[in-house]
């Protein structure tokens, strides 16, 4: 990781306190937490946290919301960890390379199994992805907001899903006229 070993330590805080708050309101809020990344450099008490996280949210099923949350994560690393995976697989003889498709190939990245995000939120002032979801992202609204995440709140989200709402989502294709 590319910061202060101090601004490290209390980013691992703050997340800490994050999966501690997703575990107790995860029900309540009906919204399944979900972590991606290489996860196995994170100290041991974090991915007994995320794995206590995991089973909450497959309790609450595939029909909640999602909310994903990325660390020691990056897009690239990612497309490149699932082929590297499915390259294996060809190896071992377990995959055919020419019939690879784009939800074959999905089944190997770190969200496998989650649907692509509808909206993708990038506060802190930044208009740029930082190589975030980037296979995922090919058909999800972007809100950007100048709010640093620690002081996003409730207030701040429902003005993104308010932008959101105001979208018209074509998935590549053409903008539909108005009906006379």
């Amino acid at each position: 990781w590319k910061r202060p070993q101090d601004e490290v330590d209390a980013l691992m805080n703050l997340f800490r306190s994050y999966l501690k708050e997703a575990a107790e309101t995860m029900f309540e809020r009906g919204v399944a937490v979900r972590v991606l990344g290489d996860l196995t450099v994170l100290p041991e008490d974090i991915r007994a946290q995320i794995a206590e996280v995991d089973e909450i949210a497959d309790r609450l099923g595939p029909d909640a919301a999602t909310a994903s949350l990325c660390i020691n994560y990056g897009g690239r690393d990612e497309i490149l960890h699932a082929a590297r995976a499915f390259a294996r697989d060809c190896a071992a003889g377990e995959q055919d390379a020419d019939a690879l498709t784009e939800e074959g190939f999905s089944r190997y990245l770190y969200s496998s199994g989650l649907p692509d995000p509808d909206l993708l939120i990038r506060p802190g002032g930044e208009k740029r992805i930082s190589n975030y979801l980037l296979w995922q992202c090919a058909y999800s609204e972007f809100y950007f907001c100048d709010t640093l995440w620690p002081d996003f709140t409730d207030r701040e989200f429902d003005k993104a899903l308010i932008a959101y709402q105001h979208r018209e989502r074509r998935f590549g294709g053409l903008k539909q006229e108005k009906q006379k």
